[in-house]
């Protein structure tokens, strides 16, 4: 399984941010075909009162890194990733990994 993550830095407006994501980018990205899972959350500081290093940190899975690609390819895909530049005003960052999972985890 590969993990494609999305780091989204601190926006400039973190309100119309999260309007945006949520109301655009998530219908746009949801058009995408393949994805084995997908995960957001919002960041927190290791230690209370300190700002984190991102805003939202987002997971996608696939079966590997070619499934991925193929994903991140179609016009779907495309729309998606394009759309980013309309609301990251913060800067964003992308990594895969191969995720091995250590203990089973239960998304709720």
């Amino acid at each position: 399984m590969i993990r494609l993550t999305v780091l989204y830095g601190h926006p400039t407006d973190p309100a119309e941010f999260d309007r945006y994501y949520h109301e655009v980018h998530i219908p746009i990205a949801r058009k995408m075909q393949g994805l084995k899972g997908w995960t957001i959350g919002k960041c927190e500081a290791a230690t209370p009162g300190e700002k984190p290093a991102y805003y939202l940190i987002v997971g996608l899975y696939a079966e590997s890194r070619e499934a991925m690609e193929a994903i991140l390819a179609s016009p779907e895909g495309q729309a998606t990733v394009d759309d980013v530049a309309n609301f990251a005003t913060g800067g964003v960052t992308f990594l895969y990994d191969t995720e091995q999972v250590l203990l089973p985890v239960a998304l709720a």
